[in-house]
């Protein structure tokens, strides 16, 4: 009977243990700024270095046959010890409530995230060990990688799956304004992903005040701007090790 084989299950049923494969290293030190999904902003750069115990080229031989991966990761900075059945999505408001299954929050029973990258290049062999280099990636920079997978189109791609609200929150996009004298502060490989990170507005959804400034770590920088309706203005660049 299934109820038999329920309690089968229950009663032989362990613990599962998980230790990181891997850590990304990735231009944000903070979580605010960071794209709410992966792919969002293609042009942001990361590497992923392996554990000591999984520093061997053979287990990454033939990655660079695929475009895109899978990287299953924690939510390292949102460690809590309860986790309550809903959550309120911050591009809802942060009022309406959805089921924490029904969302991609942080605030989960097992706090474990999921993104897809694009491989830009694969090193099996360096001083570090195999190094993966990434873009797209929406990750903290140090965050503990648990396993990495193919993408697979034929299977991992539905192009007429339904998206909720989040397909609602692609479409929010801001004008940014930076003087070239700020922008040009930034090192130029890296001026366009922040104004596309930038684009996305990092603000909290209910937060509307033009008055307001913001500040964003990236790339060894605080950015500082305001928000006036749809447009985005930057007002500062400060390297990091110059705050106070």
């Amino acid at each position: 009977r299934s109820s038999d084989l329920f309690m089968k299950c229950e009663d032989t049923s362990v613990m599962l243990s998980i230790k990181p494969i891997a850590y990304i290293h990735s231009d944000f030190s903070e979580k605010f700024g960071i794209p709410r999904q992966s792919g969002l902003v293609d042009s942001l750069q990361a590497k992923i270095i392996f554990t000591e115990e999984f520093r061997n080229g053979d287990c990454i031989r033939g990655i660079e046959e695929f475009s895109h991966l899978w990287l299953i990761w924690e939510f390292s900075k949102n460690q809590r010890d309860k986790w309550t059945p809903t959550v309120r999505p911050p591009r809802l408001g942060g009022n309406k409530r959805k089921g924490v299954f029904a969302s991609r929050a942080p605030f989960r029973p097992n706090p474990l995230g999921l993104s897809c990258v694009r491989l830009e290049k694969a090193v099996p062999n360096s001083p570090e060990g195999p190094i993966l280099y990434v873009s797209g990636a929406d990750l903290l920079d140090g965050t503990p990688i648990y396993d990495i997978k193919p993408y697979l189109s034929f299977a991992d791609a539905h192009p007429d799956a339904l998206g909720s609200f989040s397909t609602k929150a692609l479409e929010h996009r801001l004008n940014v304004h930076c003087e070239d004298a700020l922008l040009h502060l930034i090192p130029k490989e890296k001026r366009q992903s922040l104004l596309d990170c930038l684009s996305l507005d990092p603000r909290p959804s209910y937060q509307h005040d033009p008055e307001r400034i913001y500040g964003m770590q990236y790339a060894g920088f605080d950015i500082h701007f305001s928000v006036n309706a749809n447009d985005l203005f930057v007002t500062e660049v400060i390297p990091s090790h110059e705050k106070q």
